[in-house]
């Protein structure tokens, strides 16, 4: 097993079962879960658990918390290290496919062949979207979880007093930036958008222009002409135009929800966190706008079950992940949090229907799901991600022109990918 790099790695360990102290009933099977999530959405999870829990008697499911996804990844890294790794846990594609090359992982194709429960019609109920991205060199090692797409919520009541239709929202980039000119007002302070200037945020708009970020043979091409359109539209808005406010993601949603900006940007489970404060005006939900394609890039992350030499936690395990993934869970969990639903069987539940029905404008959100990519499997893009939201935020502060944040990025990226792939296993 690979010696993972990390810092601190004697505090990581010595922390390493914190929050794992819990005791469950003799004769379960006892399965420990760490995930990234709090708030809101963690609350929602837990619930979910504990639904999981009561109803299945021989297993029980140990949720271990860490505060971020950043920690998280430290700490899977330590426990890696010393072989104390927990039996499932959250991981983006990027973080599996390192996992999978290091050969801790069970593989989820072997779980679904001896499962009679699993039908190919089952399988292909989930979006392809959601397949592809737990297939990685044609096999399955994780499974989808958490998974989210960029939405725009929009203050309706502005719109209404800019004279605008409160029930439309601009469905391409030139219409948007429109209409953040005809929203912003200098005097008072006020502008039509905020872009909080990141990687998922870029990730989307060469999509939607007609490029990628990886080409075929994992080669960085997001410094093309594709990349260089998407970050000038950006920069157009907030440098040139100064109808749209370069925030911080939280930022940004307290700025919306202060009247400060009319139309935020976020992710579609930002709705969940806004909801826990006074909202005093009506929010309208939109898919974004599109320019060449209208392709979102959906984020969240997968689920994986870690080796154990326990056939019994690995059967627990999957069980689990069986149930959370099933067309009413996966449901109930969209309905309540705002992530997507996994199974297009899901849109046609009571619950989700009884969500449409309140929120008609989500529908639109939902239907991203038809044309979503996801975002580089490779190894690299861990912290390739990173190195571009640093490149992006150079040139939205002017230090480098577009065109040189976006080589720089690329050329870090190949850096990367071919530290990779010296290690003799890409």
């Amino acid at each position: 097993m690979k010696i993972y790099k990390i810092s601190a790695i004697l505090i990581l360990i010595a922390i390493l079962f914190g929050g794992c102290g819990q005791t469950v009933q003799s004769g379960k099977v006892q399965v420990r879960f760490w995930h990234g999530l709090g708030g809101p959405l963690g609350d929602v999870l837990n619930d979910m658990i504990m639904d999981f829990n009561h109803t299945h008697k021989d297993i029980e499911i140990i949720a271990n918390p860490i505060s971020s996804y950043n920690a998280l990844s430290q700490k899977l890294s330590a426990a890696l290290q010393v072989g104390k790794q927990p039996d499932l846990a959250q991981v983006f594609e990027s973080w599996a496919a390192k996992y999978q090359e290091d050969n801790v992982l069970v593989s989820i194709d072997s779980l679904i062949a001896n499962d009679p429960d699993i039908t190919e019609e089952d399988l292909n109920d989930f979006y392809p979207v959601f397949m592809n991205s737990i297939t990685y060199k044609g096999k399955k090692w994780s499974f989808p979880f958490n998974k989210s797409v960029r939405a725009y919520f929009y203050n309706k009541d502005a719109f209404y007093r800019a004279g605008l239709d409160p029930y439309y929202f601009p469905a391409t980039w030139q219409e948007f930036r429109e209409y953040c000119k005809i929203l912003t007002s200098p005097k008072d302070d006020i502008y039509g958008a905020n872009f909080t200037v990141n990687e998922w945020q870029f990730v989307n708009l060469i999509h939607q222009a007609g490029g990628t970020i990886m080409d075929e043979n994992n080669r960085p091409v997001l410094n093309s002409q594709y990349g260089l359109e998407a970050l000038n539209y950006i920069l157009g808005l907030v440098n040139v135009d100064k109808t749209a406010k370069s925030t911080k993601e939280l930022d940004g949603q307290n700025a919306f929800l202060a009247g400060k900006v009319a139309m935020y940007e976020g992710s579609s489970v930002s709705i969940t966190f806004m909801r826990q404060q006074p909202i005093n005006f009506a929010v309208g939900y939109a898919p974004l706008p599109t320019y060449r394609t209208k392709k979102s890039a959906i984020s969240g992350t997968n689920i994986v079950i870690f080796k154990s030499g326990n056939p019994k936690k690995e059967k627990a395990a999957w069980e689990f992940i069986k149930w959370f993934t099933s067309t009413e869970r996966t449901a109930e969990w969209s309905a309540r949090t705002c992530y997507m639903p996994l199974r297009k069987s899901a849109m046609q539940t009571q619950i989700i229907q009884d969500f449409l029905a309140e929120n008609p404008q989500f529908k639109d959100v939902y239907a991203q799901l038809e044309d979503a990519v996801f975002e580089p499997q490779h190894p690299a893009w861990f912290v390739g991600r990173d190195e571009l939201a640093k490149s992006l935020e150079k040139a939205t502060e002017g230090i480098l022109t577009p065109q040189q944040a976006l080589d720089e990025v690329a050329a870090k990226l190949e850096k990367l990918v071919k530290e990779e792939e010296k290690k003799g296993k890409l």
